[in-house]
Parts: structure tokens; sequence; C-alpha cells
């Protein structure tokens, strides 16, 4: 069965989409650590990071990297963190979460709550600045 994220990237689920290329997408958190928190996946469908291939894995971190410094450009924060956690769905992603603080890392505390103009308009602004 096919995980959310690789829904998503068929387009049967929608997304705030950031930025994509051949091999990786970006996208909005919909339960957000803070404003601008972005998801990058690879398109292959992998359960674990370090199950990628040396390729996959590369060309997805040089993707992050590149997502990381767009929203380091549109979004007000100190530094985007970087977290790969993994538990929650079964496909390979990084978390790159705009931080003020090192509780904006914190994922047990609650979600930021953003409406759906504001994702639209951080997603388009991100977008713009890759």
């Amino acid at each position: 069965m096919a995980s959310i994220f690789t829904k998503i990237i068929n387009g049967e689920i929608p997304c705030y989409k950031v930025a994509e290329n051949e091999h990786c997408l970006a996208f909005l958190d919909i339960m957000p650590r803070t404003k601008g928190h972005t998801l990058v996946v690879p398109k292959k469908e992998v359960d674990q990071l370090f199950d990628l291939s040396e390729a996959d894995y590369t060309e997805l971190m040089t993707f992050a990297k590149q997502v990381a410094i767009a929203i380091k450009s549109s979004v007000p924060c100190k530094r985007v963190g970087v977290a790969v956690i993994g538990l929650e769905v079964p496909h390979a992603h990084i978390h790159l979460i705009p931080l003020e603080n090192a509780e904006d890392m914190v994922f047990q505390k609650p979600h930021t709550q953003v409406d759906a103009d504001e994702m639209k308009n951080i997603a388009k602004k991100i977008s713009e600045n890759m």
C-alpha cells in the first residue's frame, strides 16, 4: 500500500508544494512546528532514510539544502533546523523547520495553527526563492 507521501507525490492528495525536481518533492507540513515547516521526500518510496541508495540519499540531501536556503530567505527565523524521525510515515523524509529557539524543534508540543491562505502564501514565497 502506498504511503501518504506517495499519494501526495502522485497527486492523489493535495499539498502546499514548495519545490520539486525529478527525484524529490518538498511541501509544507500540514501540522507544522512553526510557520514554514517543510517536508522533503524522495519520490521513490523507501521506508527509512538510510535505506536510500547513495545516489538517492545525496540527491535528497542536496535538494533539502536548496529548500532550506529558500526557507531562510522566505520565513523570518534565526536558522532552519533539520530533523529526521521517520516514525509517523513509512516513507523517508526530512523536516526543515524555521527556528527562533530550540523549543521550536520539540515535536511533543502542540502544532502551530496556520490557515489555508497563509499556507498558500508561505509555499508561494518559498517557491519563489528556490
